[in-house]
């Protein structure tokens, strides 16, 4: 339920209503607009009398009812975008969503300290403002690279010091949050968008921004539904990835689905991100995708990137260098000017 507020009415009224909203049991969330400022209800709003609200005609203007099983990260529950914010040391945040665009790059598995620093300073210097780097590898085979774990945290915190760039790592399991101290952005890979326990402890023990990646064979609706069990657990710092689905098609190890980007721009007040890595599978289609993952309106990209990819240690295929990376991130600013929003 959405309860649009007076635009007379004043802050005594709104919290009055927050009050008694909240002894019917549910959770009220308000969003001021430019335009307007209205209330989201979470809970079983079926225990609000929605007569005697509708009779609160000195701060209630109207009471709408959302359908989608999805409501705290509904459009309709939020109309502004979120910015998710990502703190810098020595500097102002980063902010992604509401037309803050960033890029994430870095390899897909930490190897070395000498790599991984290497990388991130050529990054930062092709122009990404964050750095990607896998510590906790799931493989589909079990003899394949599983990362360094602990290890790898703590390189990437070196790499972190050396460049000032924040760092994204993937959590698989929610016993390690300890350890992911010192990464900025925890990110829930694909093959775990709908462990809900991981998605529930995430969202009530860290208020870190999420990079919440889209399943294999995740439907929108799956990956929002997703979305909301980490909001109702409490963290309102979520971004959506697509990272490509499976389909019948064996050219490019995943189809990117582009139409989600509008789509769940549509649906959502979350930031929305794309992946052209894992979208394809192929280093050479990297760049044209960013680019127009970057005009259809993308809010960032978050792309591979080795100093070796013949020999890395994982998906060293999708993997760029970073001289072909730096060439990216110049074709990224030439289509800037004319993302779509």
């Amino acid at each position: 339920m959405i309860i649009v507020i007076r635009k007379d009415a004043g802050k005594d009224k709104l919290e009055k209503l927050q009050n008694w909203l909240k002894a019917c049991g549910v959770t009220p969330h308000v969003s001021v607009g430019e335009r307007q400022t209205i209330v989201g209800c979470i809970g079983d709003v079926s225990q609000i009398d929605e007569g005697r609200l509708s009779a609160m005609t000195d701060v209630v203007a109207s009471i709408k009812r959302i359908q989608e099983p999805y409501k705290a990260v509904n459009r309709q529950f939020h109309p502004q975008d979120t910015v998710v914010e990502i703190p810098v040391k020595d500097g102002p945040p980063l902010k992604i969503g509401g037309g803050n665009f960033q890029v994430i790059a870095g390899p897909c598995s930490v190897e070395s300290e000498e790599q991984v620093v290497a990388i991130a300073r050529a990054v930062k210097a092709a122009g990404a403002t964050l750095l990607r780097g896998g510590a906790f590898k799931p493989r589909t085979s079990p003899y394949a690279f599983q990362g360094l774990r602990e290890k790898g945290l703590e390189i990437l915190s070196i790499a972190k010091k050396e460049t000032g760039l924040p760092i994204v790592s993937e959590i698989m399991d929610p016993r390690d949050l300890e350890l992911f101290e010192d990464v900025d952005v925890l990110q829930i890979g694909a093959r775990n968008m709908q462990n809900y326990e991981l998605l529930k402890e995430v969202g009530s023990h860290s208020k870190k921004p999420v990079l919440l990646k889209r399943s294999f064979s995740g439907t929108i609706k799956e990956l929002l539904m997703s979305a909301e069990y980490l909001l109702a657990s409490g963290n309102p710092n979520v971004m959506l990835c697509e990272r490509g689905i499976r389909t019948y098609e064996t050219a490019t190890r995943n189809t990117i689905d582009l139409t989600v980007v509008p789509l769940l721009h549509r649906k959502s007040h979350l930031p929305v991100i794309v992946d052209p890595s894992h979208a394809t599978g192929v280093a050479s289609l990297v760049q044209p995708l960013s680019m127009a993952a970057t005009v259809i309106g993308a809010d960032g990209l978050i792309v591979e990137v080795h100093n070796d990819p013949p020999h890395a240690l994982c998906d060293g295929a999708q993997s760029l260098t970073p001289e072909s990376f730096a060439e990216t991130m110049k074709g990224i600013a030439n289509v800037r000017p004319f993302a779509c929003r």
